[in-house]
This record gives C-alpha cells, sequence and structure tokens, in this order.
C-alpha cells in the first residue's frame, strides 16, 4: 500500500446559492448562474491550498415539482465550466433534491453528504471547513465534526448574523467568500 492511499486529505464543503452564486430562488436556469464578485478567485486560492472543493447544496425545486434533477445537472454543469475558466475544479457535487417536509438522507443540516464525502475522499474532518449563507449550512458541518463551520454575509448570511446572532456558537462569520478564503490559508 503506498503513503497516498492512507494520507488523510482536507477539503472546503460549499453551499452554491448564496455562496458561490447569486441566489436566485428556485433557480432552473443555467442562464440565471452568477458568480459572486472574487468567489472563483477565493476557490482557486483555496484549492491551491491544498483543499478539496465539495460543493453540497439543497435543491428544495425538485421536491417541490419547480424543476427537475435534469435542470440542476445542467445548471451545475454551467458552474462548473465558470469556474474551470478560472482554473478551479470542483472535487464532487452532492444535491438533496427533497423538499423540507419529505424524507431525506441528505439534506442539510444532516450531515450524510459530508460523512460520504470523508469516506469517498479519504477526508480528516477535522481539518475541513464547511461555508454557507444559512443556518442549515453552519449546522451540516457542525453535526459533521467539521474543523470550522462559516457563515458569509451574501445570500442569506448577513440576515441570519442580525436576526439570529446566538444561534451561531462558534462559526467565523466574514463578508464573502473571498474573506473565508484569506482566514482559512492564515488559520494554516
Amino acid at each position: 500500500m503506498d503513503s497516498r492511499s492512507t494520507t488523510l486529505t482536507k477539503a472546503i464543503f460549499l453551499d452554491r446559492d448564496g455562496t458561490i452564486i447569486q441566489d436566485c430562488h428556485y433557480l432552473k436556469s443555467p442562464e440565471q448562474v452568477v458568480l459572486l464578485p472574487g468567489a472563483a478567485r477565493a476557490l482557486k486560492r483555496l484549492q491551491d491550498a491544498g483543499f478539496r472543493l465539495i460543493l453540497v447544496t439543497n435543491q428544495s425545486g425538485v421536491g417541490r415539482g419547480y424543476f427537475t434533477m435534469e435542470d440542476v445537472a445542467h445548471v451545475q454543469a454551467h458552474l462548473e465550466a465558470l469556474l474551470k475558466a478560472e482554473g478551479v475544479c470542483l472535487t464532487g457535487c452532492y444535491v438533496a433534491p427533497e423538499a423540507p417536509d419529505q424524507p431525506s438522507r441528505g439534506r442539510k443540516p444532516s450531515p450524510q453528504f459530508l460523512l460520504d464525502a470523508r469516506d469517498t475522499y479519504r477526508l480528516d474532518l477535522t481539518q475541513c471547513y464547511m461555508i454557507g449563507d444559512k443556518l442549515l449550512d453552519l449546522e451540516c458541518g457542525w453535526n459533521a465534526g467539521v474543523g470550522r463551520s462559516i457563515l458569509v454575509r451574501t445570500g442569506y448570511g448577513a440576515e441570519l448574523e442580525r436576526k439570529q446572532a446566538d444561534q451561531l456558537r462558534d462559526a467565523w462569520v466574514v463578508d464573502d467568500l473571498t474573506a473565508a478564503a484569506e482566514r482559512i490559508v492564515a488559520n494554516g
């Protein structure tokens, strides 16, 4: 067995809407995808620092009948093409298509997708981060035992900080993905 197969790696788990791209209520078309300012550069910086980049997204519009998993796949392919043009490669993408009232194995705040990624990519979750703009994102990270959950003020983040600051526990709160990347890289 070579050393590469036993070495644990680190990752950044990322919410999609409001974190990497502009939140567009029930986004279903690639034409609606708009990267947030600096997001691609921030992801490149994290990737260059040795982190795998893994998307974890709830897409309840599928469960509600607003769009299909095929629509989600088209949006994902477009997002990945935009990021690839900036030198960024996502390691994986986990999608929970269920509506909040439907049974779901991985819908955030469930840690299941992070645990699946841990096993698939040999991750040390204590060296990983979860970044998002909603309490569900932070809770997902906490439930999985990541090193730190980070709230970005983009998307719904600023409103969450203003209205529910008491629920943020030990989360880092930063302006955007660029500030998150700076803090993570500075943290070692």
